[in-house]
């Protein structure tokens, strides 16, 4: 949005930015003149990487005279028949006072397709275990140098880079093109980013989440919270499975989670240590239930692509220095299927919030991957609950997909939508944004079955621990209902309470809680209110 109209206009066109004193349709519209109009539409898209930006009402010299308010609107829709034509549409229209009437700011981009298909893998690993140089050098076919060169490419805050490990959930994406894959230079370029989503006709978005004990919390929220259709698990050939790739295993199947496991760091290791660790692996999936599937080639990687659920696990040997198994991956991501529940998609609008921002010039900002439904530019949706337990209207104003802005967005899509109505400061991580008709509720307290799977002593009521559901991280109060105590391999039924504050809980979500070395699993049975 252009904050000041007549400093803007004084610089005059440049590369996406077309001036018109006025359009009409008996005139602009005639043959010759619609072609003319067309083509220079077509340079300004390609100059502004899809989006052009047509300032109405305002000279050839800069001037922003301005418009009545009906010539206006004649204008703007001359330039929606334009558009339209060059399979493009008007995104916004931003008015401004002119020196004489008013001036019309019309953005234009080019139309996205979001029947696309679209994957979402959540990637965990020990630290050290290579996750995010091996999804610096997919996204971008660039070999890393053996330290870590590619993973600047994630790890994007200071501290991150100088210590070599992930504190904080990280996101890439890479695609393909009539089976073809596309990379970027520079996954950190946003205008790469947003000629991917434009180009790929299927997209691989990755969460990548934190190997290091301390931040396991951040690990729980990227593969709990985010919607995932696939886990990557990441076991460094030199190390070995190890008790931080058994946890985040267990998150993954707890989730309920197809897995695949890549064997990276393969040029640190010998034949005979990279056999070794292939058979603790091997044993590792089949002690929790999953049929391990060795991929040597891409044909392997295309038929297991095809069979692969929740028991079938590819295992695939990787090295980011030598390219080793690259194309195997690439192959898979190809052909694994897409999840698509139109049912879903018909729902009402939900998303639970994952981080919260202030951009200048555009406002409050709100993060997460898309449960159900569809979000449109304009939409009303109701914020909340509040610490109060109570929801608040806001209004869509736009909405990114990897730095790519789009009219609407559907379920599995990682989101950054801008609103009104909110600042940051109120927004806290696990509040939602609904649809009116999805009739949100604040709940405070639940029934769960759960299973306790470690834990040193008995739990009993008053049993405090940090509880995660989709994007919520709250102290939950316990209290087992079957029996008087349960210890670690019990199941049962519970009452668990958020301690601080309600959040918004429905039956059917999956729950992890731990305290400690403690632990548990389970899902929500009824809510109590």
């Amino acid at each position: 949005m252009i904050e000041d109209i007549q400093s803007f206009t004084s610089k005059g066109e440049r590369r996406n930015i077309e001036f018109k004193k006025s359009l009409s349709t008996s005139y602009h519209l005639k043959t010759d003149r619609r072609k003319g109009l067309i083509s220079q539409m077509k340079y300004r898209m390609e100059k502004g990487d899809g989006k052009a930006i047509y300032l109405i009402g305002v000279e050839d010299s800069g001037e922003p005279v301005g418009l009545p308010d009906d010539e206006l609107r004649e204008s703007i829709d001359v330039l929606r028949t334009l558009s339209h034509e060059i399979d493009a549409a008007v995104e916004d229209v931003i008015i401004h006072e002119g020196t004489h009437g008013r001036v019309a700011e019309v953005i234009i981009s080019r139309k996205h397709d979001f029947s696309r298909e679209h994957l979402l893998i959540g990637v965990a690993g020990h630290v050290d275990h290579g996750k995010s140089t091996l999804l610096g050098t997919l996204t971008t076919g660039s070999l890393d140098d053996g330290s870590g060169k590619t993973r600047i490419f994630l790890d994007v805050q200071k501290h991150e880079i100088e210590r070599g490990l992930s504190a904080d959930l990280s996101f890439a994406i890479y695609g393909f093109r009539g089976g073809e894959a596309i990379r970027m230079t520079n996954p950190l370029d946003r205008r790469e980013k947003s000629r991917l989503m434009s180009d790929a006709d299927r997209v691989i978005s990755f969460v990548d989440t934190v190997g290091h004990e301390p931040w396991l919390r951040t690990t729980i929220r990227g593969i709990v919270g985010q919607n995932l259709d696939y886990g990557l698990l990441t076991v460094a050939a030199d190390d070995g499975p190890t008790h931080i790739t058994r946890e985040h295993l267990g998150i993954m199947i707890a989730m309920e989670l197809p897995v695949i496991v890549a064997i990276t760091k393969t040029d640190t290791a010998s034949e005979e240590r990279i056999h070794e660790v292939l058979g603790k692996v091997s044993e590792l999936l089949k002690l929790v239930g999953r049929i391990p599937f060795r991929v040597d080639d891409r044909a392997g990687a295309r038929e297991i692509a095809g069979k692969m659920n929740r028991h079938i696990v590819p295992v695939i040997s990787v090295s980011s220095v030598t390219g080793e198994g690259l194309e195997l991956l690439d192959e898979l991501f190809m052909n694994l299927r897409v999840h698509r529940d139109l049912e879903h998609e018909e729902k009402p609008f939900l998303m639970y919030i994952d981080k919260v921002y202030t951009i200048r010039g555009v406002g409050t900002v709100v993060s997460g991957t898309i449960q159900q439904g569809r979000v449109s530019k304009g939409d009303k949706l109701l914020l909340g609950p509040f610490r109060t337990g109570e929801f608040r209207e806001v209004g869509v104003k736009s909405i990114e997909m990897h730095h790519y802005q789009i009219g609407c967005a559907e379920p599995g899509h990682i989101v950054g939508i801008s609103i009104s109505g909110a600042s940051s400061d109120e927004i806290e991580r696990g509040m939602i944004l609904a649809d009116p008709s999805y009739e949100p509720e604040a709940v405070r307290e639940f029934e769960a079955e759960v299973a306790i799977l470690v834990h040193p002593t008995t739990i009993k009521a008053g049993y405090e621990s940090v509880t995660h559901i989709e994007t919520i991280a709250e102290t939950t109060v316990l209290e087992p209902l079957d029996s008087e105590f349960m210890s670690a391999g019990d199941r049962g039924r519970v009452r668990m309470r958020f301690k601080y504050r309600p959040y918004h809980v429905r039956e059917g979500q999956k729950i992890i809680f731990r305290e400690g070395r403690s632990k548990g699993i389970g899902s929500i049975t009824g809510i109590i209110r």
